[in-house]
């Protein structure tokens, strides 16, 4: 199987929406309103970048990459990268399709020159945080906070 990592197409969107609640939702990790956050893809292309990983089948999961002024940065300095949001299809999990989309986001962060990448992972998301330690991520836990009563997130950062 090639895995193709590239900007979410406009006729996608709903597509990418529907995906990344279903990857949500698929361990439970939806709580309030996030579901619709999850779900508005066309808005987070317009504010944010919408990466998607595909292959012959169809989408396998997205990101999103959150540059310097996007109203999607949760913890990010103005000299970090960060990404958010990354979720893969239950078909697709196991396949490295995550790895490929964090690792985009790495290359991205270099791509704009910047040294260090951040995201906020919720600490009950123990296959993502595998990921991140695997390549190269290190928590810090002075930035960990949490939006809402009972979701925890722990932010885990990469220096380039």
């Amino acid at each position: 199987m090639t895995i193709e990592i590239r900007p979410a197409l406009p006729s996608e969107y709903d597509a990418v929406g529907e995906l990344t609640v279903e990857a949500y939702s698929h361990d439970g990790y939806v709580r309030g309103d996030y579901a619709r956050t999850l779900r508005a893809a066309a808005d987070r292309a317009a504010k944010a970048e919408l990466w998607v990983a595909a292959d012959e089948t169809g989408l396998l999961g997205s990101v999103t990459y959150c540059p310097a002024g996007s109203v999607y940065r949760e913890i990010g300095l103005d000299d970090e990268g960060e990404f958010r949001m990354l979720g893969v299809v239950g078909r697709a999990r196991g396949l490295g399709v995550g790895t490929a989309l964090t690792e985009r986001c790495i290359e991205r962060t270099r791509e704009l020159g910047l040294s260090r990448i951040v995201m906020s992972s919720a600490t009950y998301m123990t296959t993502a945080h595998r990921i991140y330690q695997r390549l190269g991520f290190v928590r810090l836990p002075d930035r960990d906070w949490s939006p809402i009563a009972g979701v925890d997130l722990w932010a885990f950062a990469l220096d380039l």
